[in-house]
């Protein structure tokens, strides 16, 4: 490790900006030690640690020392994209051995070529605007040689009939497929095959984790040793993964292949014709009992009673959804008896069936709620409606599935202790045997940053603290001029103080979906003094270097929504096993999520900024001096002529509270 990053090291010689950062050959070694014992490793290493080429660096010595395959997996497809477009290619310039890697997305990234051809004679087009885009994909199917959709950047992101030709595991036919050999995603499992290195996304992974040895298969290759980067979202990932779900759009487009299935037998096919029509009849009937009522997006809880209640003998007796399940589900096993009828069924055939076998299994799970240890929940998100069963403590399954059987993990992030230690994270995951390290960041926080924490702020729960937040907002933009981010905890909230501040300032104001993520960053980087406002999906994976951003404003500490199923389901489960839900949950969870805040601000040694919290629990909480300890040693200030100076570099550092 000395040889590859020391001060006269092949990357100091390589790169001319290259500086010598202590916290990154620590945490190289601490990596290259995780891989030769075989054991697992929990790193954080902040913002400037360097701590992508301290992993990667490491897990290619291993690979090429005969320790297998490693598996690199990230949080967002940006950082995937960084990896295999900017420091992989770096060290294969660098390192004396060469070393391959590739990347894997999810199936659904990519086009099938067996049903694109398939839909040429199918209607999977909403309007006449996307003949163009269709004949624009299918000339691209023939051109391409990864079929990965992030090729046609100049096309919509939402496709309305891309679902209709991705290669989503579901509707794969496998070897059996004409089209297996040119098959995208035969290819890529190829490379990967090939390859020292994969790097993929943690859906991907956890995706292939809850498959392997299941009826799909795996995706990924064999691997010993896997490095999971932006581990602080591991758990949410995991348990969407280690669940069941159901959802309208699987059972549509289930309908659209079973109405397009060749059956020579007439009989058959009129019944088959019969049968589905009754299922997608009963199947409306039954999604649109979920659009009573609460009507509006988001996720709510499937609460006991449902879809069935005691009566007044005290039997069970199904309620008006429970009666629509089960209308559904004989509808469902209708469509399936009437397939097995079929003497010689095609892959095609066999596929369907599998699908309508794991659909009604699903169901069952979800509408009967027969396991303690998961949460049952809904989400409307758009026209579609979702239902869920989610694991309620993943740390089991993590355990089970991979720390027991994977050699060597090693989980990174930023953010991932709280209080100065890991405890929280070893909790939720289940890591109990993991060496751990703090890399320290070689950025002087003390000299760039300062928190800002206003004198006077009522609760955020009072009807007060409204205006006086949009007062502060105001004062600390006009004392930033703008280049700013102002991240709220929710949507009404960011809505609100855009709503009363961009009249009152001088500088160019933008608003989370106004445009799409790429779109808005994009405006603010190329917009002088300008002010975003934002919401949680601003708080993490986005990269403003310089002056452009100079300030992120938090407005509330961003504890996790007590209501969402999800957290609720956990917490409780916290309190019944004995233990603090708000101290061992909410507290640590707020923090990591707060330290991502102030991830935005500081990108390299030359950045200034201002890290604002307008929550005064801060102050007035005992678990605030947590919060507080638990962030990089900056300067705490409640001036507001601190906050221009130090972008003007005029500060008093000598100045505490």
């Amino acid at each position: 490790m000395e040889e590859v990053f020391g001060p006269d090291g092949l990357i100091a010689k390589a790169h001319p900006e290259y500086e010598f950062r202590p916290g990154q050959i620590e945490m190289a070694q601490a990596v290259m030690r995780a891989f030769e014992e075989k054991r697992h490793l929990i790193v954080e290493a902040g913002t400037g640690t360097g701590k992508t080429l301290a992993y990667l660096v490491p897990a290619v010595a291993a690979a090429l020392g005969g320790n297998g395959r490693v598996i690199v997996s990230t949080g967002t497809k940006n950082l995937q994209e960084q990896l295999m477009e900017k420091d992989i290619p770096f060290l294969q310039s660098v390192l004396p051995k060469p070393f391959a890697a590739t990347y894997m997305k999810g199936r659904s990234n990519y086009v099938c070529l067996n049903r694109l051809a398939r839909a040429q004679s199918a209607p999977v087009l909403e309007g006449l605007e996307e003949v163009d885009y269709f004949e624009e994909v299918t000339h691209w199917s023939r051109e391409t040689d990864i079929g990965d959709r992030a090729e046609l950047a100049n096309l919509p992101e939402s496709l309305s009939f891309w679902r209709h030709i991705d290669a989503r595991s579901e509707s794969c036919l496998g070897q059996k497929c004409p089209d297996y050999d040119p098959c995208f995603i035969t290819r890529m499992r190829n490379r990967a095959q090939e390859a020292d290195i994969v790097v993929v996304n943690h859906h991907l992974f956890f995706a292939d984790l809850s498959l392997r040895n299941g009826n799909y298969g795996s995706v990924l290759p064999d691997y010993t040793a896997v490095i999971l980067d932006e581990a602080h979202l591991i758990e949410d990932v995991a348990s969407e993964y280690f669940g069941s779900q159901v959802s309208n759009y699987q059972i549509e487009d289930l309908v659209r292949d079973l109405s397009n299935i060749p059956i020579d037998d007439v009989q058959i096919d009129q019944e088959l014709t019969r049968s589905v029509a009754r299922m997608a009849r009963f199947a409306d009937d039954f999604w649109m009992g979920f659009r009573d009522g609460r009507g509006d997006e988001g996720r709510y809880p499937i609460i006991p009673g449902t879809f069935a209640r005691r009566n007044s003998a005290g039997e069970f007796e199904a309620t008006h959804l429970g009666e629509l399940y089960s209308v559904l589900d004989n509808a469902i096993a209708r469509v399936e008896t009437t397939l097995d009828t079929v003497q010689e069924k095609p892959p095609e055939m066999e596929n369907l069936i599998r699908r309508l076998r794991q659909i009604r299994f699903d169901l069952e799970f979800i509408v009967t709620a027969p396991d303690k240890k998961f949460v049952y929940w809904l989400e409307r998100r758009g026209r579609g409606v979702f239902l869920r069963a989610s694991p309620i403590d993943v740390a089991g399954l993590l355990q089970d599935k991979l720390f027991d059987e994977v050699p060597t993990v090693v989980l990174t992030s930023a953010t991932l202790s709280s209080g100065g230690n890991f405890a929280f994270i070893r909790d939720r995951l289940g890591l109990d045997a993991a060496e751990d390290l703090i890399a320290e960041s070689t950025f002087d926080y003390k000299r760039q940053a300062i928190l800002y924490l206003p004198p006077s702020m009522p609760d955020p729960r009072s009807n007060e603290w409204r205006d006086a937040a949009v007062d502060e907002v105001i004062k600390i933009l006009n004392a930033t001029e703008g280049r700013a981010f102002v991240l709220s905890t929710s949507l009404a909230g960011m809505q609100s103080l855009y709503e009363n501040v961009w009249s009152e300032i001088d500088y160019p104001c933008f608003v989370q979906g106004s445009a799409s993520k790429g779109q808005l960053l994009k405006r603010f980087r190329e917009t002088p003094n300008a002010v975003l406002f934002a919401t949680s999906s601003f708080w993490q994976g986005v990269d403003v270097r310089g002056e452009q951003l100079s300030c992120v404003i938090i407005d509330k500490l961003p504890f996790a929504v007590p209501t969402d199923p999800l957290v609720a389901a956990r917490q409780r489960y916290i309190e019944d096993c004995g233990g603090s839900s708000f101290y061992q949950y909410s507290v640590p969870q707020a923090i990591i999520a707060l330290k991502q805040g102030l991830g935005r601000l500081i990108r390299s040694t030359t950045d200034r900024g201002v890290l604002a919290v307008l929550d005064p629990r801060l102050r007035t909480k005992g678990y605030g001096r947590t919060f507080l300890q638990s962030l990089p040693a900056c300067r705490v200030t409640s001036q507001i002529a601190d906050v221009a100076s130090i972008l003007s570099s005029e500060v008093n550092y000598a100045r505490t509270i």
